[in-house]
Order: structure tokens, then sequence, then C-alpha cells
């Protein structure tokens, strides 16, 4: 087997910096509904609003972020944004040592790091467009595809037995101090940042707002993919707190099941993320779009039959390790065909439209499932998010989303890796 080449010392540490808060949140998956499950004695209405309310007041208050963030700095912008979400999440355990955690300050924690989670992934994307060749990108999307699966391999089980040992609050606290890590992986990169200049036109009024959705409703290919992934996503995600509920509140697993039932599956991530580039040569990229996109949707029904004990982890584990190999397949694509197809004088605005549109299809579809749930049961929502996600394949195009570069720059002005 040929080495990877190597993608520079600079990408270096912002891979570094990215996988020690991707096994921080790994350690800490899960762990704000857990905490309203075993500390607050949230009921599943109440656990599905902490999934919906924080991303939706975060995707709100990350709209005019974009235009901000597009000409300033991104490597600022990083550093910041993780000591934000550092600061936040560590009033959790504060709280909970001094007897005060409420459901409230979970909500808050829930909004604010949903803010800086859009504002750093729309910062290092654009900042990852320029410290990569273009021909890199792939690769490089695959390498963080990967650390993200490991992280979550490992980080639940280890999180969870944690939690059993050292109490309810430990992966949170573990989460917080990975994000000063980060900060200071991303402080280490040498060499100098240009200030971004801006353009006319709108960049300083109310429209630049605007630009990253216009960019993305009208190119053809972009459109598609992302109607198809406000859809999945919000669906997949929308089941992640009736599970919990499912899993640790009606069937009584214990929290070191429920991360392993989440940890197992992420292998298929590694197998994934590490045949992307080549599954992509040999196939072509929009056969392996439109195939894994449509495997992506057919598994999640699956999630609505689990049974207590061994039977029950098993068909979460198998059902978990089919979606995730299908996702860690199909996002390196994703999101390199996005940063291709995306002037970089928009690459902020774009990605921050793109994260706020998939945090309020979270959002809405977490509190309708929450609803539901009250309603009937979290079974029965889970079993209609699997029924309505079957209808998401019919959103991805049906021809190459293929179209010619925009950026003319992207061949002349990404720099040599050192």
């Amino acid at each position: 087997m040929v080495a990877r080449r190597s993608l520079g010392r600079r990408f270096g540490w912002l891979w570094a910096a990215y996988a020690v808060s991707a096994y921080g949140s790994g350690f800490g998956f899960g762990a704000l509904p857990l905490i309203a499950v075993l500390v607050v004695d949230a009921n599943p209405a109440q656990v599905s609003a902490l999934s919906a309310v924080g991303p939706a007041v975060g995707a709100l208050v990350a709209v005019p972020l974009g235009p901000w963030v597009e000409f300033r700095r991104k490597r600022p912008v990083m550093i910041a944004m993780d000591l934000v979400r550092f600061a936040a999440l560590l009033t959790i355990p504060v709280a909970y040592a001094l007897g005060g955690v409420s459901f409230a300050q979970l909500l808050v924690v829930s909004a604010v790091v949903a803010t800086a989670r859009i504002a750093f992934g729309a910062a290092s994307g654009a900042y990852l467009k320029v410290l990569v060749r273009p021909d890199d990108l792939l690769s490089a999307n695959a390498r963080f595809e990967s650390t993200t699966w490991s992280a979550i391999a490992l980080g639940p089980p280890l999180g969870g037995a944690a939690v059993g040992v050292f109490g309810p609050v430990t992966s949170i606290g573990a989460d917080a101090l990975s994000y000063l890590l980060s900060a200071l992986g991303i402080t280490a990169i040498r060499g100098r940042e240009e200030r971004p200049e801006r353009g006319g036109g709108r960049q300083g009024r109310a429209g630049a707002v605007l630009d990253g959705w216009r960019h993305l409703l009208t190119h053809r290919g972009l459109r598609a993919l992302y109607l198809n992934q406000l859809l999945v996503s919000g669906l997949i995600m929308a089941t992640e707190p009736l599970l919990a509920v499912l899993l640790l509140g009606d069937l009584g697993f214990p929290p070191w099941q429920y991360g392993l039932a989440f940890a197992v599956p992420c292998l298929g991530g590694l197998v994934g993320s590490r045949l992307a580039r080549r599954v992509v040569t040999r196939y072509g990229r929009h056969r392996i779009l439109r195939t894994v996109g449509t495997l992506r949707a057919v598994w999640l029904i699956g999630l609505a039959f689990v049974q207590p004990g061994v039977a029950g982890l098993a068909t979460v584990i198998a059902v978990e390790f089919a979606i995730i190999l299908s996702m860690s397949l199909y996002n390196p694509l994703l999101a390199t065909y996005r940063l291709e197809q995306t002037p970089r004088d928009h690459t902020v605005r774009t990605l921050t439209a793109w994260s706020i549109g998939s945090s309020a299809a979270i959002a809405v579809l977490s509190a309708l499932g929450g609803l539901l749930a009250d309603a009937t049961s979290p079974r029965t929502a889970i079993a209609v998010a699997g029924l309505l996600i079957l209808a998401s394949p019919l959103l991805l195009p049906r021809r190459p989303a293929v179209d010619p570069v925009p950026d003319r720059e992207l061949a002349t002005t990404a720099p040599t890796s050192p």
C-alpha cells in the first residue's frame, strides 16, 4: 500500500486541533440529553426541546455572523469560537458542583455551543480551502471524516464509563477541555494569514447575509444536495434524543451500553472515510453520491424495532453501522464538492448558510419528533422519522452534479504546504 502523502505541517496542526476537539466531543457524546435525563429528570418533550431550541437559537444568532467572518482572518475566529465553547460547557460542571444545574442552563449552553460551532465550521472550511491544494481537498476532508468516526468510536464508551464512575458531568467537562486544547493547536499554526479584502456591493448591507443561500439555491448541483441534506440530517438527528429516552428510560439500558451502541458502529465510519477517494476514482462522484446518498436513508426505520437486552443492543449497532458507513463515504464527497463549487469570497457565507439550514431543520424536526413522542411514544416517533426519510433520495440530483469550478483563483492561489 502506498503511504498517504503529507498535506503539510500547517494542515497537520489544523488536523490535530480538530482531532482533540473531536475526541472530546466523542467522549461527551450525548452529554446534554444524558444530563437532562439523569440530573434534571427531563421528560421526552424537554429532551427533544433541548436538541431543538439550542440549534434553533444558535442558527438565528449565526445568521449575521457569515458576512462578519467572511472578511476577517479565519484563525482568530476559530480560536475565539473554541474558547467560547470551552467557557460555555465549563459552566455545567461548575453548576453541578454547586448543586444548581437547571434545564434553562442546558438550553443556553446548547445555543451558545451551536452558534460557535456554526461560526467555527464556516471559518475552518474557508481556511482549509487556502491551506491545501485543490486536488488535496478530498483527501483532507476524508481525514477529518475518519477522525470524526474514530473519535465517536472510542469516546462514547469511555465517556459512558466515566459517567458511571465519576458522575454525569464528567464527559462534558472533558469536552470543554478539548476545545481549550484545540484553540492552543490552532494558535500553533505558523504563517501569515492575509486579511480578506472587501469587494464592492452588498458586503456591508443586510443583503450580504443572504448571499450564502442565494449561491446554494441558484447552483443546480448544490441546491439538490442541500435540500437532500436538510431532510436527511434533520430526521437522523431528530431520532437521537428520542433514542436516548427509549434506551435509557423505557428499555433501561445502562449508560455504558448506550455509549457502546453508538461507538461500535463508528468502525464503519473509519472504513468508509478511508475508501472515499478510492471509490470515487473507480466509480465517479455522481454515482457514489446517488448510490450512497440513497443507502443513508433506508436503515433508520430499523431503530423502531429495538427491544430490551442483547438483541436490542445488536439492532442499534447494526442499524447505526449501516448508516455511518454510508455517511462516511458520502460526507467527504459532499464537503469537497461544496468547497469546489463556491467562490472564495463567498465560502464563509455559503458554509454558514448551509450550517444554519441544517441546524434549523434539526431544530424543527426534533421539536416535532418530541411532540409526537409525547403524544404517542418515542418508538412511534422514531418509526415516523424512518418512514419520512425514505423519500429523501428523490431530492438527489438526477444528472451529474459536477459543474465548472467557479473560483478562478483555486488553481493559482492555494499555497504550497510547507
